[in-house]
């Protein structure tokens, strides 16, 4: 699909991706989207950190696993470009890496370009499509990515818009994917701000856009099967944190749980 071939995006309701553009300070979304950013910012104020947050641990997992040899990426839920985008970081260690990029808002389409801006060594795609498509998604990354070698499947800030649907698709990608592969994702908790988050959750809900934040224990759920790379499941600022986390935690909390796991 190009950007000639979207659906209309539709401005009447907020979307995620757009809000968390709003959120890291983008410029691609709607009066609606903001309306909702702010109102979710007002109940919890932790969401801008927390975005930022989200942004720099896709980039220490993605470099961590681009160092551990992975040369392929199916990033789901892949949001508004935002520089350094995954490929950006993927490249960096590798310039042979593949990535695919996938997302259901039609403005993330119309930025695709920008995802597209590989070295020449490498290879990237789009599709646009949603997460609880994986058929779709699987097929039509399977055009650019070679599923019976190992590769890095992310979902960053995404399985809190999945109910309990989300456990079946988590194991529908995994196991699509050959042993040696990697699973990164980070997920809002209620375990670090419950009331806040409660609020917050209950402004996503009111806007249309259903949300469910897990505890410790429905999110290390996902990995079931899968070997865990230290430290394990963590707030998302503590996973492996560079200079700009460590300073970033003196901030305060951000209610968000990070892993990488291996398939075995």
């Amino acid at each position: 699909m190009t950007a000639s071939d979207a659906p209309r995006i539709d401005t009447s309701r907020p979307h995620p991706a757009r809000v968390y553009d709003w959120w890291l300070g983008g410029k691609d979304n709607y009066p609606v989207d903001e309306e909702l950013a702010r109102r979710i910012l007002a109940v919890d104020g932790t969401v801008m950190r927390g975005a930022r947050a989200n942004r720099r641990f896709m980039q220490r997992a993605v470099r961590t696993v681009a160092e551990a040899g992975i040369r392929q990426f199916l990033d789901i839920g892949t949001g508004i470009p935002t520089e350094p985008n995954l490929h950006q970081v993927a490249q960096e260690v590798a310039p042979s890496s593949r990535v695919v990029y996938a997302d259901n808002d039609p403005i993330v389409l119309r930025h695709a370009q920008a995802l597209l801006h590989s070295t020449p060594e490498g290879a990237t795609n789009y599709v646009h499509a949603d997460v609880r498509e994986p058929d779709t998604i699987l097929r039509l990354a399977a055009e650019t990515l070679d599923f019976s070698q190992p590769a890095a499947l992310s979902l960053v800030a995404l399985t809190h818009y999945l109910g309990d649907e989300a456990y079946g698709l988590l194991t529908r990608y995994v196991d699509a994917l050959a042993p040696g592969s990697f699973l990164i994702l980070s997920q809002v908790t209620p375990d670090l701000s419950p009331q806040a988050i409660e609020k917050a959750a209950e402004q996503f809900r009111r806007s249309g856009t259903p949300f469910f934040p897990r505890s410790l224990a429905e999110f290390s759920r996902f990995f079931d099967g899968l070997e865990l790379l230290g430290p394990g499941v963590i707030p998302v600022s503590g996973w492996r944190p560079g200079p700009e986390d460590v300073a970033a935690q003196a901030e305060g909390i951000v209610p968000v749980y990070a892993g990488v796991a291996r398939k075995a």
